[in-house]
């Protein structure tokens, strides 16, 4: 199996979407436990290819088959909810985030974290000490550039977080000069997400809408009213176009068609701008600190073992086997993941520079995010936060960027919305 070359793991991940969802998943405990392990995931073809390869690979070595469900991403929460209230849950999932609704049906991986050892902020313990998951990957905000227009226009940006780098307004005054010499339509374009704003607000010197220490309540600082303010104003059908967030227009074929400077996404585009740009040269570089040198980080699913299946044992044994340094590098590889695991280096096929400033830019975070990040998790293992159906962050400065309230207003609708998710 270590011989086979990317595009067999990419077809083992194609061959894995293709499984029939959700048969016969054995919630009732009465599964044998050597049948083969349902594994339920959402993934791209790196990701669930990444996974369809360590399964492949781990029933070579062990004789016990993992069978790789891969579903369309608006529907595994779904799925999975309605197969925890039919009793016949998967033996195990990686899931986005943590549902009470079949929270109590997890296996405790305490001791597996405690040796694997995942990065901090990144995986939580309820009040008895259980983990209910451990981080899949790592992800983190970064800035990308379109290097022909840059290099076009004779206008420079910082390569490495060791550097002076550029502040807001001078990666503002920068980008506006690269549209403005080549005619380009935007200066950048940025992902209608509160995962990439709160990356900003960081930089800004705000904490974003922080959830307490005692995790009673949400509250933001003095920056976060400005910072907001100043992002909403970049979204001004120039420097960014307001498409992207009053009406979703897609912010990553802007990027890859050229017709925006620069995008700020992440590392999770890495793997398919090296697959899907052709006609242009393009670059990973430090983003802008006003005055913080900070990115947002983060996993993109954990990993769940479920209990009542039969399979806890093997569905442990699995994972127990996934993290191991030498495997969990290799799907880290495969997948293009940054790794959520300590002390992991992984070496990478293609742009090794792109990853190493990603690892870079999360080493230079403050220690509020990871703070922040365990707070959150631990929120999410207790169980006991009401879901508002909505993300606040987003849809309130939606409102601010179409000119519908002010960035106090929007503040103040997400701490009222967040905090009565707490009551």
């Amino acid at each position: 199996m270590s011989a086979l070359n990317r595009r067999a793991f990419l077809a083992a991940g194609t061959a894995a979407a293709a499984l029939p969802a959700l048969a016969a998943c054995g919630g009732s405990g009465s599964a044998d436990p050597d049948a083969p392990l349902q594994f339920i995931l959402s993934g791209d073809a790196n990701q669930g290819g990444g996974f369809a390869a360590m399964a492949a690979k781990y029933e070579e070595e062990t004789g016990q088959a993992v069978e790789i469900v891969d579903l369309p991403y608006d529907d595994l929460n779904t799925k999975v909810r309605n197969s925890a209230k039919a009793n016949d849950l998967p033996a195990l999932a990686r899931m986005p985030s943590l549902d009470p609704v079949w929270l109590d049906r997890t296996r405790d991986l305490a001791e597996l974290a405690e040796a694997v050892k995942p990065v901090d902020g990144m995986w939580a313990a309820d009040d008895e000490g259980k983990v209910p998951a451990l981080p899949s990957d790592l992800t983190a905000v970064g800035l990308f550039l379109n290097k022909d227009l840059w290099d076009k226009a004779g206008v420079a940006y910082p390569t490495s977080v060791d550097e002076n780098v550029w502040t807001w307004d001078e990666y503002v005054a920068a980008a506006t000069a690269v549209r403005e010499a080549t005619g380009v339509k935007y200066a950048m374009a940025v992902d209608s997400s509160s995962h990439r704003l709160n990356s900003f607000l960081y930089q800004m010197g705000s904490e974003g809408i922080a959830l307490s220490e005692d995790l009673s309540s949400y509250t933001a600082n003095e920056a976060t009213v400005p910072a907001l303010q100043y992002f909403a104003d970049l979204n001004d059908d120039a420097f960014i176009p307001r498409s992207v967030w009053l009406s979703q227009d897609d912010p990553n074929a802007m990027f890859k068609t050229g017709q925006v400077a620069s995008y700020y996404s992440g590392s999770w585009q890495i793997a398919d701008f090296v697959a899907n740009i052709a006609d242009f040269a393009w670059v990973s570089v430090p983003m802008p600190a006003q005055p913080v040198q900070a990115t947002n980080f983060g996993t993109s699913a954990h990993i769940v073992v479920f209990e009542g299946t039969g399979q806890e044992d093997a569905a442990y044994a699995f994972v127990e086997w996934l993290y191991q340094p030498e495997n969990y590098a290799e799907i880290s590889k495969i997948a293009g993941f940054l790794p959520a695991i300590q002390d992991v280096e992984v070496t990478y096929d293609d742009r090794q520079e792109d990853f190493d400033l990603y690892n870079a830019a999360i080493a230079a975070t403050p220690d509020f995010v990871t703070e922040i990040k365990t707070r959150d998790l631990k929120l999410q293992a207790a169980g006991t936060a009401k879901d508002i159906g909505v993300d606040a962050v987003k849809e309130e400065t939606v409102k601010v960027i179409a000119g519908e309230q002010t960035a106090q207003e929007a503040v103040d609708a997400m701490l009222e919305q967040l905090n009565a998710s707490l009551a």
